[in-house]
């Protein structure tokens, strides 16, 4: 079956559930998440559905492997190249040349990857928003993560905070990982297959299940040597 097959009813996008449902899901599920959930609070996810799958996926890109700082410096040298537009659309930045876009601090990697979004969103590979939201989460995922330097965490997190999706886990993400050893006071984190199988209990709020995992309290230096 290919992307333009998929049934039209596994195409609409799920509602998401309000992220209350999600804390008390959760906190249902055994002493350990009631113990997260009570520490932590509510779930705070806020994702920021405004902007185009081909804006959003840019911009994560930019901040791959960089710390918020240098991310936000690197677009804003982006942005500044055309100033009269809030962000280049894809024809502006495929007629960005690859030292331009080196002026700006993207590697040569980046560039390309960058350039490649520009051509997908052109030739319909990349839909906009309101496409995006027809198709589910795995179409999405399996579409995006085809192009060049865009693997399945970087479409993950565009479907958590770009399309709102609720029940999305990040199984290969480390802090999730790393978060349940914690969690459960395991000696080894899950691999990501394991990861991906056990969350598959935390269905439809893997996506709240995945912002507790990131606040699990870590170990200072100090007390992870004694």
């Amino acid at each position: 079956m290919t992307l333009d097959t998929v049934p039209m009813k596994s195409r609409t996008s799920r509602s998401v559930p309000p992220l209350d449902e999600g804390s008390a899901f959760l906190a249902s599920l055994d002493a350990d998440w009631a113990r997260l959930v009570a520490e932590t609070g509510p779930c705070g996810h806020q994702p920021k559905p405004a902007r185009e799958p081909f804006e959003a996926l840019v911009r994560a890109v930019a901040y791959q492997q960089l710390h918020v700082r240098a991310g936000d410096a690197i677009t804003a040298r982006l942005l500044a190249l055309h100033p009269d537009s809030s962000f280049p659309s894809p024809q502006q930045l495929l007629d960005t040349d690859v030292a331009a876009m080196r002026s700006c601090g993207f590697s040569a990697r980046k560039t390309e990857t960058i350039h490649g979004i520009a051509a997908a969103t052109l030739s319909g590979v990349i839909p906009d928003r309101a496409g995006a939201l027809a198709l589910e989460d795995e179409a999405l995922i399996e579409r995006l993560s085809r192009l060049k330097g865009i693997g399945r965490w970087t479409v993950e997190m565009f479907l958590i905070y770009t399309m709102a999706r609720a029940d999305i886990l990040p199984a290969d993400d480390f802090g999730v990982r790393e978060g349940y050893r914690l969690l459960k006071s395991l000696d080894v984190a899950p691999t990501p297959k394991a990861m991906a199988l056990i969350g598959q209990d935390w269905s439809p709020h893997r996506t709240a299940a995945a912002w507790y995992l990131w606040r699990v309290p870590r170990p200072s230096k100090a007390k992870s040597r004694s």
